[in-house]
């Protein structure tokens, strides 16, 4: 919905409009519809905003509550608004706008900290509590809008991205060895508090902030998954009618929080198809869908329009198809890269970004099929985990997920860069927490909770948010993923996998879709590893400032580049080591 950024002092040098100004253009983008900037004593608050619940000013934010003296910025949207303002009326609160924004405050007002459970919906804010004297900063359940900080002993700033912090220049940019670890193990994702650079942090999903005057920090989680079964005397039609009901009401409350029209990125496979049928089901009429293909490579074909158009030809929806030529695709790749708070190893990221661009010009608010995978057991690893005789829960995961155990990643970086394997510990503590029947739902609930953050939640906000789109995703509903987790394993791996999804859409949409292999986002020509795309990667990881940065092993990139279409030189999970190499160093060349 927005871009926000702020900054709390610790000193008498009070934050001025013209630094806010600064962090505020870097969230431009993913806040097209204006921008204003709050200072008073010790703090001061940017925002960016993009119109989509009440979008008539009196809503803009920085927002001031007159009665509290409280002032906030918020990013995202809160499914259940009409709800909450309707108790918070009820208790005497009165209210000068339609927006959420306003009802968040209220509810901060009301519940103080416990306002968090109220709420559904994906969130960053920060409020400043004028009574207090502190500020209250919080991030949804499942981290789906992103919170980045910095703090040092004089100041504790906050935004949308990292781009906005660095903007300021009071943020360390030194590279930070930890996360190079994280990134290069796990695919790009480095878990909260961590990112790329030493001095800038990130707020864990369902965990929340008070920071005060004396520049102390404290930290607070306030929702957990629990992965146990529940519910042993449900049959399998029980288990189909209790999800598609959850399924049901996350759909329905992104298409009803909104005072525009919410349309859906249909991209032909059996979570968006899913979304599209639920829509029309709802009463929806005249839903505008969309989807992108790429041209064709000699391996694999570009488009997958065959799918997505029949559920187009049974819904009759509004469609926008954009077939995307190869040479737009490179070309504009570093654009897509700058954008990118953190870097992301998913080629299909530029395809995100390019297909973004076309819908923003029809609509301000899509629905997407992202975190279904992780919910519901779609991608190939899980049942080879499921069936691994492997005892080490640690050894169980990696051997069929890791990038790089960790003697490769000893090679692969600079001795200035390496590190004692602090990934394998954080695993295994992640998959030996209490609150999970099975090995598997150890799997699942890590996945949802600290995996998906990064990609492929992070990759949407950004891209989407790039063009002042706001992506919407119901399978990462608290209430469904609650749901879910507690569901036994059988019911996701099943039919292949996300076998209770495919019996709720048998019937919905066509059976073609529900049987065909799990697919990936088409992208042939970032795929395979030459031409453009490699001479590219080439420049960036030879060039001078990557050579003077000196992040990794020259002998592991003359490896890479001599190779690159080597199988030593692609992850257990396909995903191109030359790649992930040059991506870091071409973000790196974009944001500093």
């Amino acid at each position: 919905m927005c871009g926000i950024a702020g900054i709390l002092s610790f000193t008498d040098v009070r934050p001025e409009a013209s630094l806010l100004e600064k962090m505020s253009a870097p969230l431009q983008r993913r806040g097209p519809d204006g921008g204003k900037v709050f200072c008073e004593g010790p703090i001061g608050f940017a925002h960016r905003r993009l119109g989509i619940i009440d979008v008539d000013s009196r809503a803009d934010q920085p927002f001031h509550d007159t009665e509290t003296g409280n002032t906030m910025v918020f990013n995202g949207t809160i499914y259940n608004y009409r709800e909450l303002r309707s108790v918070l009326k009820d208790k005497g609160h009165k209210f000068h706008t339609e927006s959420d924004t306003e009802v968040l405050l209220k509810s901060y007002a009301e519940w103080g900290e416990k306002c968090l459970s109220h709420l559904v919906g994906m969130f960053a804010f920060a409020i400043w509590d004028r009574k207090k004297q502190k500020m209250f900063v919080a991030r949804d359940r499942i981290g789906i809008k992103p919170l980045y900080f910095s703090h040092d002993s004089k100041n504790f700033l906050f935004a949308s991205n990292t781009q906005s912090l660095l903007a300021s220049k009071l943020v360390d940019t030194d590279i930070n060895p930890i996360a190079l670890q994280y990134m290069y193990t796990l695919h790009a994702v480095v878990p909260a508090p961590y990112t790329i650079f030493k001095g800038i942090h990130k707020l864990k999903p369902a965990h929340y902030l008070w920071v005060d005057l004396q520049g102390k920090i404290e930290e607070f989680q306030y929702w957990s998954l629990d992965a146990e079964n529940k519910h042993s005397d449900w049959t399998d039609a029980d288990w189909t009618d209790a999800i598609e009901d959850k399924l049901r009401t996350a759909v329905r409350r992104r298409l009803l929080a909104a005072d525009v029209p919410v349309g859906v990125l249909l991209s032909g496979g059996l979570d968006s198809s899913l979304i599209v049928a639920l829509a029309h089901e709802e009463g929806i009429k005249d839903l505008q869908t969309f989807s992108i293909g790429f041209e064709d490579q000699p391996e694999e074909k570009g488009s997958e329009f065959e799918f997505s158009d029949q559920v187009v030809e049974r819904y009759q929806t509004n469609h926008f198809k954009y077939l995307i030529e190869n040479g737009q695709a490179l070309t504009r790749l570093p654009e897509a890269v700058s954008q990118m708070a953190e870097p992301l190893f998913g080629q299909d990221a530029i395809g995100f970004y390019l297909l973004s661009e076309q819908v923003s010009k029809q609509v301000r608010v899509v629905q997407s099929g992202q975190g279904a995978d992780e919910v519901f057991g779609g991608y190939f690893w899980y049942p080879q985990m499921a069936e691994s005789k492997e005892r080490d829960p640690l050894l169980r995961f990696s051997q069929y997920y890791f990038d790089r155990d960790y003697p490769e990643l000893c090679d692969t970086f600079a001795p200035k860069f390496q590190m004692d394997d602090i990934v394998g510990e954080y695993v295994r503590d992640q998959l030996t927490k209490p609150y999970a029947s099975t090995y598997l739902d150890q799997v699942f609930r890590f996945d949802t909770t600290a995996l998906i953050v990064d990609d492929p939640v992070k990759r949407v906000d950004n891209m989407t948010m790039a063009h002042g789109l706001e992506a919407r995703v119901p399978f990462l509903d608290h209430e469904l993923v609650e749901l879910a987790a507690s569901m036994p394993e059988h019911y996701k791996l099943m039919h292949g996998g996300k076998g209770i999804l495919k019996e709720i859409a048998r019937g919905k949409i066509p059976d073609s879709i529900i049987d065909r292999p799990k697919a990936y986002f088409p992208m042939p020509a970032l795929k395979y590893v030459r031409g453009e795309f490699y001479d590219m990667m080439h420049s960036a990881l030879t060039s001078e400032k990557a050579k003077s940065r000196g992040i990794f092993n020259p002998k592991y990139v003359d490896r890479l580049l001599n190779h690159p279409e080597s199988p030593d030189n692609f992850t257990r999970i396909q995903g191109s080591k030359l790649w992930h190499a040059a991506l870091l160093e071409i973000w790196l060349q974009e944001v500093l």
